[in-house]
């Protein structure tokens, strides 16, 4: 079986795109190569930061790899939290008060409509292809469901009535921004000449 590293210690992300990959690919961790540092992501977009991380990895080691970054735009927000996403209640990166400080920012808005947007980039043989994921939704005003990671507790995809977080693993992982991005990667991979 054919093995392309994932640059993320995320073991919620690892774990999603494990499955939408079952077992075509391994795809293994930067743990899983002895890497444990965090990357810093100094984009100012969420492609920015997908290539950062993948060209990083690619330049340290050497070895094919791709990397996502995600980012959840509300539109009564301007956007908000976008690329800051993941550490938009502070450097720590805590979701749960991610979430409170949307919430609290939503409070009296009636216009809740959201988007998630994931940017796959793949580092192969020292060139990059991009694969991007979006899912419209909107922001309910409390958190529901147990499932999932992030934002997920307080987003309803459109077309459904369930939070990412109350719906089973296997539906999320074919509606998701990240398993449309991973399946274009997928496809590429298929598609591709060896």
């Amino acid at each position: 079986m054919k093995k392309i590293i994932f640059a993320t210690n995320n073991v919620h992300k690892l774990k999603e795109v494990r499955q939408i990959f079952q077992d075509k690919y391994q795809v293994l961790s930067l743990k899983d190569i002895g890497f444990d540092e965090d990357i810093p992501e100094t984009g100012k977009t969420i492609q920015e930061n997908a290539s950062i991380k993948s060209w990083f990895i690619f330049n340290r080691f050497g070895l094919n790899c791709f990397s996502d970054d995600t980012g959840l735009e509300i539109d009564a927000l301007e956007g908000r939290p976008g690329v800051y996403s993941a550490r938009y209640a502070g450097e720590e990166g805590n979701p749960e008060k991610n979430i409170i400080k949307v919430l609290a920012e939503l409070q009296g808005v009636e216009n809740r409509t959201a988007r998630f947007k994931t940017v796959v980039s793949l580092i192969l043989d020292g060139i990059e292809y991009k694969f991007e994921g979006s899912v419209e939704g909107r922001i309910i005003t409390e958190k529901k469901g147990l499932r999932g990671f992030g934002y997920d507790p307080v987003f309803i995809p459109s077309g459904y009535d369930l939070t990412f977080a109350e719906m089973p693993e296997e539906l999320k992982n074919l509606i998701s921004h990240r398993a449309m991005a991973v399946q274009k990667l997928s496809s590429f991979f298929k598609h591709r000449k060896e």
